[in-house]
């Protein structure tokens, strides 16, 4: 391969310093720079929705395809083969006005994995990819602008060597790549669209029977005549969550984002199965050691039960609504969903809030057949899924007070009342509280104490309406504000004009009230905005019936359009909340760490390196004896545990830890309650935690140096992930443990 190695570099030489002009020194950096494509797609994009028609439209969604291509596609080749870029492999190299960081090839950069740094990830080009792929995806449905598009990619991909970041073979595979991808995405998919579409979508699939040429009409199959329209809009809904459960499931294969602290924190409560634990019930514990079971001790196996879960919950709202009221109003429902920011989230991050948004639903959906069918069996289940919702958070309560409302609401519903039923059903939630009160029976009321302190009840009562305004304005961010002010509106129009129609009032019951309850709680503590999240899919449930009514009895199109407008403004923000670094592609910009939603889950491995590279310079100094690490916080202790892995095979295994939380008289969280390190005495630790972003390194506690002989101060450390510093790490080390 040397021949084609000189090659390529003597190529690089013409094209990088051969043909270096004025003109081009202007213009090669313009073709290059991110903050230029990809607003030019954008606007081309939103013009080919508005005056496109159904054309534009597929040309769009494959565009959309494209983006995601390069994510998984290309930046995976790169992070495997790892070449290192021409200003980092060879000398002499031009660079026309390009700031990005680590263009400096330093020693630490070198060390760094072939995975991480900018310098080590030349191969292919992403911008020849880009540029191609958007050229062959235009030029299949609108030949002259593809030509014109071909001519730019050309122009961006010689760019890309000009300004000294890329070799020729560089942007050579990067445009074969890109073309190739879109060529096989296209045709793929017209390909099964036309194979299946006649037989799952026989009544919609004549009017469209071609991607690659979408003005084109057909013939309905004779023999499929017979499907209706309803069962059309439950396999569509079908298709979308298929589609949605792939891209997630590709997404936290991808480690684009790390663990968060409470997941990481929740993985360790996993591997020591109890009733109960200290903040929290169990079932969060119970669902990350299924996933961990099937998918292993990693990032995907931590997380891999979220995106099962979103998926199970739109099936099951889709099958809902088909059977209660229509099945475009369940379709609507499920786009609503994927495009809400905050069940987004929820559906890829392992948190407390997704078992217990599923177990929420799920008693709601048994509890509305239980009344309307006058069905023993499904209250029976209904108490079954409350107790699993009670397992899973404290949320128990707020479904009977919602049942309650409902009762007193409809009063047919009263009937079941002199029935068993619901005495049965409220008898087995009960249960649900059972291990939860032994639990803290064992250890002093503990949990009691600690929510009792965290709502605010442990202090004297003070007004701050600002904690109202934050609520609200975070809900109507992470809710969507087109969605909100439609379920607002949904539930305006429920209470005066639909008081007699059973369905709306019990969605009513299932939701508003939780949303009141913690309104009201502002006024008193803060309320985080994840905290109404069972209250969120009947809300979302009653503002779909309701507007898919108002738009058949209206039949506006103004309607539509908003809500195509919502989900449109929803999954831009979803896409950038699952990678804010695409903000940068399109700005040239990089966020704050400060405003970056995705800070909290970038940069814990690089951290956990850190700190275990000090933990062995002091095992070392220590004459072999083996270091373990103490965290000053749980989420930092659970974090470094985990991303150290000789620390994760030792708690997964059962054995002795080597990351502690440290050492108190009292419970300050889960690790309390674990087997600590004041048994290894004469042993050294270094103790790590965080600098806050605002503040100054400190001296390390009171109780540490009165634990050790010796605590010495090894300064801080910055932690960069993404090009830019997301903590600072203050290390000490500690030499004989008292």
């Amino acid at each position: 391969m040397d021949w084609l190695q000189a090659l390529d570099v003597a190529l690089f030489r013409i094209a990088n310093s051969a043909c270096a002009n004025a003109f081009f020194d202007c213009l090669m950096p313009i073709l290059s720079d991110d903050k230029f494509f990809f607003p030019f797609i954008g606007i081309g994009a939103i013009g080919l929705l508005w005056k496109g028609a159904r054309r534009g439209r597929v040309l769009v969604c494959l565009l959309l395809l494209g983006v995601l291509g390069d994510v998984l596609i290309c930046d995976n080749i790169k992070k495997s083969v790892a070449r290192q870029r021409p200003f980092a492999a060879i000398g002499s190299v031009r660079q026309k006005n390009y700031q990005k960081p680590g263009y400096t090839m330093t020693p630490a950069e070198v060390a760094k994995p072939p995975s991480e740094g900018f310098a080590r990830r030349s191969m292919p080009s992403g911008h020849a990819f880009n540029s191609f792929c958007a050229a062959m995806l235009v030029l299949l449905f609108y030949r002259r602008a593809g030509w014109c598009l071909l001519v730019f990619a050309a122009g961006v991909a010689f760019s890309r060597v000009y300004n000294g970041v890329h070799f020729p073979s560089d942007v050579i595979a990067g445009g074969l790549l890109g073309a190739g991808y879109a060529i096989a995405i296209t045709v793929g998919l017209d390909w099964l669209w036309r194979t299946l579409g006649a037989k799952c979508f026989p009544l919609w699939w004549p009017r469209f029977p071609s991607l690659l040429n979408p003005d084109a009409k057909s013939e309905p199959p004779s023999e499929q005549k017979s499907v209706t329209v309803q069962q059309h809009w439950v396999r569509l809904g079908y298709l979308l969550i298929a589609l949605i459960f792939c891209v997630r499931i590709a997404y936290i294969g991808s480690d684009t984002i790390e663990l968060s602290e409470d997941e990481a924190y929740q993985w360790h409560w996993a591997k020591h199965p109890a009733l109960s634990y200290f903040s929290k019930p169990p079932m969060i514990a119970y669902a990350q050691g299924l996933g961990t079971a099937i998918a292993g001790d990693s990032t995907f196996g931590v997380r891999f039960l979220s995106p099962v879960i979103g998926a199970l919950l739109q099936i099951l709202l889709l099958r809902f609504l088909a059977r209660e009221a229509t099945a475009r109003a369940g379709f609507w429902l499920i786009a609503i969903v994927i495009a809400t920011p905050l069940l987004a989230v929820g559906s890829t991050l392992m948190v407390v809030d997704s078992v217990t948004v599923l177990f929420c639903t799920l008693a709601m959906l048994s509890g509305w057949r239980a009344v309307k069918e006058d069905s023993t069996k499904h209250w029976l289940l209904t108490g079954l899924w409350m107790a699993l919702g009670f397992l899973s958070k404290y949320i128990t309560p707020f479904q009977v007070l919602g049942w309650v409302i409902f009762f007193g609401l409809w009063k047919p519903a009263r009937a079941q009342l002199r029935r068993p039923g619901p005495w049965l059903a409220l008898g087995i939630a009960s249960l649900g509280a059972v291990p939860v009160l032994l639990w803290n029976q064992q250890h002093d009321w503990i949990a009691l104490r600690h929510n009792v302190e965290r709502a605010g009840l442990a202090h004297e009562w003070r007004f701050n309406p600002n904690f109202a305004v934050d609520f609200i304005v975070a809900e109507f961010g992470l809710l969507n504000p087109i969605f909100c002010v439609a379920a607002i509106w949904a539930v305006v129009a429920t209470l005066r004009r639909y008081r007699h129609d059973p369905l709306r009032l019990f969605l009513l019951s299932m939701s508003v009230p939780i949303f009141v309850i913690y309104l009201l709680w502002t006024l008193r503590a803060r309320v985080h905005p994840n905290w109404p999240a069972p209250a969120i899919l009947p809300l979302f449930a009653l503002m779909a019936l309701h507007w898919e009514n108002r738009s058949r009895e209206t039949a506006s199109l103004a309607i539509k359009r908003w809500m195509g407008a919502g989900v449109a403004l929803g999954i831009v923000v979803v896409v950038f909340l699952h990678d804010t670094g695409l903000i940068t592609k399109l700005t040239g910009k990089t966020i704050p760490h400060q405003k970056d939603p995705l800070a909290r889950t970038r940069g814990w491995s690089v951290a956990a390196q850190i700190v275990e590279t000090e933990r062995q310079k002091l095992a070392d100094v220590s004459g072999g004896v083996d270091a373990f690490v103490i965290g000053a916080h749980y989420g930092i202790t659970a974090e470094i545990s985990f991303y150290i892995p000789e620390s994760r095979r030792r708690v997964a295994a059962g054995e002795e830890a080597l990351v502690f939380y440290q050492s108190s008289d009292h419970p300050e969280n889960q690790f309390y309650f674990w087997p600590g390190y004041t048994q290894r005495k004469g042993d050294s630790a270094i103790y790590v935690h965080i600098v806050k972003s605002n503040g100054k390194p400190g001296p390390p506690p009171d109780r540490l140096v009165k634990q050790f002989g010796a605590v010495t101060d090894l300064g801080t450390r910055e932690v960069v992930a993404g090009g830019k510093v997301v903590r600072t790490l203050q290390l000490f080390a500690c030499h004989d443990l008292r």
